[in-house]
């Protein structure tokens, strides 16, 4: 995750771009020991600081760039030159991942800049104006919320005490149910804890009660999934793994609820729970052609080859029965030795958004490290390539590796079919990459309702860079993309609800807003 730390430090260093980017780090730096911001200074800044440079060479903190504003089409003009713009190449004095590296600070300095600029959603008196639709931004619950995760609302049961209330888990291990999501925002209530949820594990800041969904046929079985960080002793020290579960709510005589029925749907073995850290997911979908298949996350918990062994759950998509058990078509079920059988797919890094598009395909978003978030196409058996390529660099700034698979000896797989088994050494490439990180948490599409030229569309949320952002996929392409909300709070989790309305749960300031149509 591209964290509030790291973005400062970057800050600070590229307010000063024209006087600062100009005076070039000392050379005696060694090239390979030098990060992304010294690589810039000592090669770039002469020519391409704000301000200064030659006359030839345009600033490429704009949207002018003469060589193509791709990340790929960036970085091969530094590497093999563009015609009557500077060096040649840097193909001599700069390795592959340091020229991935320098690209990777480009994009960072222009968003800066856009910023600085005052980039921002349009607004006028509380009204936002985007590409397809004016809408304004609601208080839903305003108090009472820890550190909310996720949200989830029930259908309509009748008089039900729970019909169509609003399921929200917090990440210190607590749920709770808001009734009157139907009626006035701001005028429901909020109940205490629910009762007997199960010990949840949250001594470090990403740790906690995570991803809350219902069954598809809720209003019959009445299933709740939630997944949360499970913690352990083992040879005396603590560790943790990502677990999910499902129960039931039951209202409690007097008022509030409980917890009950509870059954295991996915546990990982106990030598594959790790210390106390980072990257737990996890995020819930259910297959839309078959009611009876949950597809979740879990990140690589900060252990990256993990990613990239089957004999590990660590970041992956795993694919289950909603019992817990294993379906006979998942690509690795006729696996023998310690392969998990859940698995659906591997080389994920973090993902914290997961759905289901209404195109039919199963979509995420994950965390790169410092940039490379990606949007991804979730496909049966596919290897999304972490850690062995990544369009981030490392948080400290030094470089990493190049993002394309040809660079790093693979080939890249072709995600023309959901049955097509391809090599083990094909990677699959992202829809779409936010350079920076925005830290993507959260993603749901709009069913349309009372946004219907929303359609379709794909929200996804970013937690440091405390925004929304509106995607339209066509043809596998990314071909719109918009941000629909900002600087509101870091933002954990994007719902459609079931009036199309769009519900954003934000911490700090813990709550949950909505975005609707203005009047």
């Amino acid at each position: 995750m591209y964290d509030g730390s790291m973005r400062s430090s970057i800050l600070a260093s590229s307010l000063t771009i024209g006087a600062a980017l100009s005076l070039a780090l000392s050379s005696a730096v060694p090239a390979h020991a030098q990060t992304v911001d010294q690589l810039w200074n000592t090669n770039c800044a002469s020519c391409h600081a704000q301000g200064g440079g030659k006359d030839a060479v345009a600033s490429l903190l704009d949207d002018e760039w003469k060589a193509g504003g791709t990340p790929r089409q960036v970085f091969d003009a530094i590497k093999s030159g563009h015609a009557g713009f500077g060096p040649e190449n840097f193909n001599t004095e700069l390795t592959d991942p340091q020229i991935w590296g320098v690209t990777n600070y480009l994009f960072e300095l222009r968003a800066i800049n856009y910023r600085n600029k005052g980039g921002k959603p349009k607004e006028e008196n509380g009204i936002h104006t985007s590409q397809h639709a004016k809408y304004r931004v609601e208080d839903v619950v305003s108090s009472g919320l820890s550190i909310p995760w996720s949200v989830e609302f029930v259908p309509d049961l009748g008089n039900d005490p729970l019909s169509k209330a609003m399921l929200i888990t917090e990440r210190a291990g607590t749920f709770r149910v808001y009734t009157g999501v139907a009626g006035e925002a701001g005028k429901g209530k909020l109940s205490a804890p629910v009762e007997g949820i199960p010990e949840v594990f949250h001594g470090d800041n990403q740790a906690g009660l995570l991803d809350i969904a219902l069954h598809p046929d809720f209003v019959k079985n009445r299933w709740i999934y939630l997944s949360y960080s499970d913690g352990a002793m083992r040879d005396g020290r603590q560790v943790a793994m990502t677990k999910v579960i499902r129960g039931k709510l039951v209202p409690k005589q007097g008022g509030g609820w409980s917890w009950t029925d509870e059954r295991t749907i996915f546990q990982a073995r106990p030598e594959h729970y790790t210390s106390p850290g980072v990257h737990y997911g996890c995020r819930f979908a259910f297959d839309p052609k078959d009611p009876t298949i949950l597809f979740f996350a879990i990140g690589e918990r900060g252990r990256q080859d993990m990613a990239q062994d089957l004999g590990r759950p660590h970041g992956k998509v795993h694919r289950v029965k909603d019992d817990g058990a294993i379906p006979n078509d998942n690509p690795f079920a006729a696996n023998t030795g310690n392969v998990y059988k859940s698995i659906w797919s591997y080389g994920h890094r973090n993902p914290q958004g997961l759905v289901f598009g209404l195109d039919g395909n199963l979509y995420d978003t994950e965390h790169g490290p410092r940039g490379g978030d990606e949007l991804n196409l979730v496909r049966k058996g596919r290897n999304y390539g972490w850690p062995v390529v990544t369009f981030g660099v490392n948080y400290d700034g030094r470089p990493w590796n190049v993002p394309w698979p040809e660079f790093a000896g693979k080939t890249q797989a072709s995600l023309a079919s959901d049955d097509e088994m391809v090599s083990p050494d094909a990677i699959a490439m992202p829809v779409y990459v936010w350079l920076p990180s925005i830290a993507a948490c959260g993603l749901t599409t709009c069913s349309g309702g009372v946004f219907p030229d929303w359609k379709g569309d794909l929200f996804a949320g970013g937690l440091a860079a405390e925004t929304v952002q509106r995607l339209r996929i066509k043809d596998g392409k990314v071909t719109e993309r918009e941000e629909l909300l900002y600087q509101a709070g870091r933002v954990r989790d994007v719902v459609c609800g079931p009036d199309g309305a769009i519900y954003v749960a934000l911490n700090g300031p813990d709550k949950v807003v909505r975005l609707v149509p203005a009047k």
